[in-house]
């Protein structure tokens, strides 16, 4: 039997090293001399804080920070930017989870979305994986080109293709 796993992990360096050309490149541009920016990444959680003078200048570091990792080779589906930003004195503040491992709703709807596809092909979750099997290869190839036309807002890895 044929298998491999789908995950959705974020390397910790990679990430760090997107941040840090964040900041950098924050610190050299123009717009912000003189501004309170604030960018930290936490590494056991896997968020990053940012604090800003205004709601203008989060937009800007939000977008700096998309391009970046994008650079870096990080989905931009990996940050949650869902949570609004809030006032805390003089300063808006926003923390933004990093998406890491696979939640268990998501995983159901690739399985559901796997097993409504008609492939003849077995999808379980374990843990934040979801591991697919088969008895040919072509068919776990066409689980991962499913995967990579829907839209399930993560950013898939398909690993441990084994046959």
């Amino acid at each position: 039997m044929a298998s491999f796993d789908i995950t959705s992990k974020v390397d910790l360096q990679t990430l760090d090293n997107a941040i840090n050309t964040v900041k950098k490149e924050i610190q050299n541009r123009f717009d912000f001399k003189d501004s309170h920016v604030e960018i930290e990444l936490n590494k056991k959680e896997y968020k990053v804080n940012i604090e800003v003078e205004s709601e203008m200048k989060m937009d800007q570091v939000t977008d700096v920070i998309i391009s970046r990792s994008m650079k870096q080779g990080i989905a931009p589906e990996a940050f949650d930017f869902s949570k609004e930003a809030y006032q805390s004195g003089k300063v808006v503040k926003k923390e933004v989870p990093v998406r890491n491992g696979i939640k268990q709703e998501d995983a159901k709807k690739i399985v559901k979305a796997i097993k409504d596809s008609g492939l003849k092909v077995q999808a379980q979750i374990m843990d934040e994986v979801v591991r697919v099997t088969g008895k040919k290869i072509d068919d776990l190839q066409d689980v991962i080109a499913l995967c990579k036309s829907s839209n399930f807002g993560l950013p898939l890895q398909y690993v441990n293709m084994k046959s």
